[in-house]
């Protein structure tokens, strides 16, 4: 095996016995997930966006239902924005689905209907990060990748840094390298992916530990559930409904829930947003998706 460029770890396992114990525990904890071991690059991208601070149990299903309805690049491209924003409903953080649109327009105008096939090239596409475009390769291409979610971060932190705190990715991402191995990168990161999901229900989230880790924010009473809301007021009213009646009815999510409604600024603020973002554009006063 490769040693990373900067020192291994001193008080750690060796490269070899990390390994090894990752291998092993991959093994027994392997989670048999309809998005695994395949090369279809666009399904393994759903799959990504669809994880990123999503929990899988909240995917299973919502996958399989997602590429039912959009099969493609090109089908997701060529579908309106009401359509993919309302299959999205539920998985959270809208903005991904439409980003997940846009880097599908792209393919299907610059790459012949086809994801391209080097992390960099997927970097450059809309709403993919350095993580989701190294999942493709490894994963759909079986191609060596670094890739550096919260569960493989999880594992790193537990066997290698088990007593330090603030570690950078900038001290993980060459161990992440050296132990990636070439002939079957995508079967080492499912292995570390499973054991790091283990680590975090077993011990707590060793990624708390990274100097990275934010805590996320509060759903309930957000800015961010008055987003979605507002969102799904548009489409459950068939795409068209004037702002004033969006508004109301926000208001009365709000009141439902024990809270006092939402002032004009504030909510002019939200629907001016979501209309910058593509969610919906506003004519004479009426959003329509």
């Amino acid at each position: 095996m490769e040693l990373p460029s900067c020192a291994w770890p001193a008080n750690a396992p060796s490269p070899e016995a990390f390994v090894a114990l990752v291998s092993r525990e991959g093994a027994r904890l392997y989670r048999d997930l309809p998005w695994r071991n395949i090369d279809d690059a666009y399904a393994v991208l759903v799959s990504e966006v669809m994880l990123q601070q999503t929990q899988v149990k909240r995917v299973l299903g919502r996958w399989e239902r997602f590429l039912a309805k959009f099969p493609t690049p090109d089908a997701l491209a060529s579908a309106s924005t009401s359509d993919v924003v309302g299959e999205w409903q539920g998985l959270g953080y809208n903005r991904r689905a439409l980003a997940l649109k846009r880097a599908c327009e792209i393919c299907s105008q610059d790459f012949g209907g086809k994801l391209p096939e080097t992390v960099d090239e997927l970097k450059a596409l809309p709403g993919i990060g350095p993580a989701t475009a190294a999942g493709v390769v490894a994963f759909a291409h079986n191609r060596p990748a670094m890739y550096l979610e919260t569960n493989v971060r999880t594992v790193f932190l537990h066997e290698l840094f088990p007593d330090e705190e603030a570690i950078r990715d900038k001290q993980l991402e060459p161990l992440v390298r050296a132990t990636c191995p070439a002939d079957n990168p995508r079967s080492w990161y499912y292995a570390l992916l499973d054991y790091g999901a283990h680590l975090k229900a077993t011990f707590g989230n060793a990624s708390r530990r990274s100097a990275h880790y934010t805590r996320q924010s509060t759903f309930e009473g957000s800015r961010r559930q008055k987003r979605a809301e507002v969102v799904r007021i548009v489409l459950a009213a068939e795409g068209a409904i004037s702002l004033e009646e969006a508004h109301s009815l926000l208001n009365s999510f709000e009141r439902d829930h024990g809270r006092d409604g939402v002032d004009d600024d504030l909510f002019a603020s939200i629907a001016a947003d979501l209309e910058r973002e593509g969610f919906f554009v506003v004519e004479d006063g009426i959003a329509r998706a």
